[in-house]
């Protein structure tokens, strides 16, 4: 019988995903809603994996598939993260509201905020859509608020990958000025549960 491959026990691995799983941050998600381009998806995941994002909320409406995260793509960045999956934007919400989160869209209109005036170091979730069309109607409206990345080129937007980049590192910096990296966010038991399941990687 095959057995699937485990990385061994050493105790400088340990001790590695021990450090960044002290740094995950459980109360900052993201959500990616029907984006189309696996590339552009792995790439956020990799952002994700950098920041110490713990959870990816995955959006794809009845009849788009869910996207395949290759290995090579993702760099093997999406073993570490939390993935969740929903068939609508509402469902999607109402859990990120049993957690307290605050949800934010990418959407330009008059109410929209600056990236740079949010509060990213309390529990939030930032909302990213459609390579295209990007976020829905319904994602819009049943949201906390919008926000912008501030530009002043002609073209006045950024491919999805680097607008998430942008977006996680405005919070990464709030949250390292916060000190949220200093200590672990998970309860001990979650912190052993999540540990030992990293370690059968």
């Amino acid at each position: 019988m095959n057995k699937e491959f485990v990385y061994p026990r050493t105790p400088e691995r340990m001790e590695k995903l021990r450090k960044v799983l002290e740094k995950r941050q459980p109360d900052l998600t993201l959500v990616i809603e029907n984006v189309d381009d696996p590339h552009n998806v792995s790439a956020v995941v990799r952002s994700c994996d950098a920041v110490g994002v713990y959870d990816v909320c995955l959006v794809y409406t009845e009849g788009r598939e869910f996207p395949e995260l290759g290995a090579k793509s993702s760099a093997s960045a999406k073993k570490w993260l939390n993935f969740r999956k929903f068939r609508s934007i509402k469902e999607c919400y109402e859990e990120l509201r049993k957690e307290n989160k605050k949800i934010y869209t990418t959407h330009l209109n008059r109410e929209s905020k600056s990236l740079y005036d949010l509060d990213l170091t309390q529990p939030v979730a930032l909302v990213f859509g459609n390579e295209h069309s990007g976020v829905s109607d319904e994602a819009v409206e049943l949201a906390d608020g919008n926000f912008l990345i501030p530009q002043v080129g002609v073209i006045q937007s950024l491919n999805i990958s680097v607008a998430c980049a942008v977006s996680l590192y405005e919070a990464f910096r709030q949250r390292q000025i916060a000190g949220k990296y200093l200590t672990s966010q998970f309860s001990e038991e979650e912190f052993i549960k999540i540990y030992n399941d990293w370690l059968s990687k």
